[in-house]
C-alpha cells in the first residue's frame, strides 16, 4: 500500500450544529517518522485533549501539509441533512465527500475507520477498530481534525445565533443549552429531529 488512511467522525451526538467526518492520510514509508512526530499520548481520542492542544496539533498538520508530508481533509453534513436523511446517511455522505477530497486511488489506499464507520466499497483495504481513536494515531488525527473543523463551525455558528452557547457547549445538550432553548426556541441549526419534543 502507498498510503496508510485514517478516518473518525465528530458531532455524532450533539442536538445542534452539523456532524464532521475527518481523514488524515500518510505515506506508508514515512508513517514512522512522521507519527513519532508527535509526542507519545497526544495523539489519541480528540474528546479527551484539551481544546488549547487540538488546535495546537491541528496548526502543526497544515505546516506538515504544505510540506507534502501528510493530507488531511474534512467535510461537514449540516443539521438539515440530519433532519432529512438520518445521521447515518450524513456521516456516510460526508465520508466520501471528505474521502473524494484527497483523491486517492483505492487501490493505494490501506483506510483504518473508527467504530462503526465504513468507507465506500471501491476501497477493499479497510478496516474498522472499535476505539481506534485510542489505538491508532492516523484515526486519532483524523478524530482532532475533525473536532477541530467542527468546533470552528459552532464558534461561527455562536456568533450569527447568540444566546445559544454554542461557543462553550458546541451543540452538545447541556443544561445551559436546554435552558436557552426554553428561552429561545429552536434556530436554524437544531436538528430537530433530535428534538421532537421541542417542536
Amino acid at each position: 500500500m502507498k498510503y496508510l488512511v485514517g478516518i473518525d467522525e465528530a458531532g455524532r451526538g450533539p442536538i445542534a450544529g452539523p456532524v464532521a467526518v475527518g481523514v488524515f492520510a500518510v505515506r506508508e514509508k514515512i508513517q514512522h517518522q512522521m507519527l513519532n512526530f508527535f509526542p507519545r499520548g497526544q495523539v489519541r481520542d480528540s474528546k479527551k485533549l484539551s481544546p488549547l492542544l487540538r488546535e495546537k496539533i491541528y496548526k502543526s498538520l497544515v505546516v506538515e501539509e504544505a510540506l507534502g508530508r501528510i493530507s488531511f481533509s474534512v467535510s461537514l453534513a449540516s443539521a438539515r441533512l440530519i433532519d432529512e436523511k438520518g445521521i447515518t446517511f450524513a456521516i456516510r455522505l460526508a465520508l466520501s465527500t471528505a474521502l473524494a477530497k484527497l483523491r486517492l486511488k483505492p487501490s493505494e489506499a490501506e483506510v483504518l475507520l473508527d467504530g462503526g464507520l465504513k468507507a465506500p466499497k471501491d476501497f477493499q483495504n479497510q478496516k474498522t477498530i472499535i476505539k481506534g481513536d485510542e489505538k491508532e494515531a492516523v484515526i486519532a488525527l483524523a478524530s482532532i481534525v475533525a473536532k477541530v473543523s467542527r468546533d470552528r463551525k459552532m464558534q461561527a455558528f455562536a456568533r450569527k445565533f447568540p444566546g445559544y452557547g454554542f461557543e462553550i457547549h458546541k451543540g452538545y445538550g447541556t443544561r445551559r443549552h436546554y435552558e436557552a432553548l426554553a428561552k429561545n426556541g429552536l434556530c436554524p441549526i437544531h436538528r430537530q429531529s433530535f428534538l421532537k419534543s421541542l417542536k
